[in-house]
């Protein structure tokens, strides 16, 4: 980056070039041709910066400062800690988004849809996605055809594990 103020900058060491006659040094520097200030302080090893291996008080601090510290959603979960796939960055779709921008829903396909085939006589996983009269109207049907009608729960329950039906509001399943 060069300086819009100084007309003659100068870049790394002074490889013996000798600036023009018009030129003045730097705040700071000695003008050329004269020694440097042989009584300025020079930094003195083992004060101010601590030097490389040298040991350091720990105080409850990690020894190593560039170790990798414990992250957040591995190991032993936290107190308060959200679900799987909870993302507070986006809250119109915590779980994530499909490929297509529709937020997921909090229902799992494989919850579901195990619900639906074991325990779909009851209407049990039409009424965990939200859809309340399919399933009384699941339970109606079973009941009526002395569970005959059982299979349209089975074929339902496998819908939702491929991941067809969505769920209340019109949101696909997450997985």
């Amino acid at each position: 980056m060069t300086d819009p103020y100084n007309p003659n900058p100068q870049y790394g060491p002074d490889l013996g070039k000798q600036p023009d006659s018009g030129s003045q040094p730097q705040y700071g520097q000695p003008a050329y041709g004269q020694p440097s200030d042989p009584y300025a302080q020079q930094p003195q090893p083992g004060y101010g910066q601590p030097q490389y291996g040298a040991p350091q008080p720990q105080y409850g601090q990690p020894a190593d400062p560039y170790a990798q510290q414990p992250q957040p959603g591995y190991g032993a979960a936290p107190y308060g800690a959200m679900p799987q796939g909870y993302n507070p960055n986006d809250p119109e779709a915590p779980y994530g988004r499909d490929m297509y921008g529709v937020p997921f829903s909090d229902k799992q396909k494989l919850m579901a849809g195990l619900l639906q085939i074991f325990l779909g006589s009851f209407g049990v996983g039409r009424f965990y996605l939200g859809y309340t009269g399919l399933g009384i109207a699941q339970i109606a049907v079973t009941w009526l055809t002395c569970g005959l009608g059982a299979i349209w729960p089975l074929i339902d329950g496998i819908m939702m594990l491929t991941g067809k039906v969505p769920d209340a509001q019109g949101r696909p399943l997450r997985d």
